[in-house]
């Protein structure tokens, strides 16, 4: 196993360590010392683990004092309601989203499947940055039935919460009809947008949405920070 192997996989577990709660945010992680004796490793392959974790947000060193966890994952609940904003207001962190592009093309194949379209129907892309306390926890692309949604493109335009445009519009409520999750590593676009290293581990979830009676009208594709967001299901 090489030297650079090794303090990935040292930062891959405390960072999964601090996920499940046996760091909770603000607590002081073991010396470097006693992490070198638990590991097996030196000092140095240590230091490397943690100035990787702390480039990524997880941790912060103190001087003279140690290295604490700086935040905990954001619960996120991913049930027949998955709301943004909601989601984070939840967890005590407060909700922004910064659009980084908006426009109207004909959809593809997979999306005139997905939303009952004919091909090359006209869709509205909504591509973006989640943040949580002005942190990018995830980056995310949502495609609409823009002939089924008048008005949208103009309320996300002025609104970045998708529930909130969709109410200006007439749509008061919508469900997510079904999710798929997969673990991905990010590439050089998305560790730059998510101010994460490219190969870090990333969550990625294909939704659809529908109305009440089952009319297609989000797909969305979400690619989360994997040591940022800790995906649950919820039971709504």
């Amino acid at each position: 196993m090489t030297r650079s192997t090794v303090w990935n996989s040292i930062a891959a577990t405390l960072g999964q360590e601090i996920a499940a709660g046996h760091y909770p945010e603000g607590t002081k992680l073991p010396t470097e010392a006693e992490l070198s004796a638990r590991f097996g490793v030196n000092r140095h392959t240590v230091r490397r683990a943690l100035t990787d974790m702390a480039e990524r947000g997880l941790v912060r060193s103190r001087r003279g004092s140690g290295v604490y966890v700086e935040t905990a994952p954001t619960d996120y609940p991913l049930g027949r309601r998955v709301r943004f904003h909601q989601n984070i207001r939840a967890s005590g962190r407060t909700p922004t989203r910064k659009m980084l592009r908006l426009e109207q093309r004909p959809c593809d194949a997979t999306e005139a499947e997905a939303l009952d379209l004919s091909p090359t129907d006209p869709v509205l892309v909504c591509e973006g940055l989640s943040l949580s306390s002005h942190t990018p926890v995830a980056q995310f692309v949502s495609v609409f039935p823009i002939t089924r949604l008048e008005g949208l493109q103009e309320a996300l335009a002025e609104i970045p919460s998708v529930t909130e445009a969709l109410r200006r519009i007439g749509v008061q409520d919508y469900v997510r009809r079904d999710t798929r999750v997969t673990a991905e590593l990010a590439d050089a676009g998305q560790a730059a947008l998510l101010g994460i290293r490219e190969g870090a581990p990333i969550l990625r979830t294909v939704g659809l949405n529908t109305t009440l009676d089952g009319v297609p009208i989000e797909r969305g594709i979400t690619c989360f920070v994997g040591d940022r967001v800790a995906l649950t299901l919820a039971n709504d």
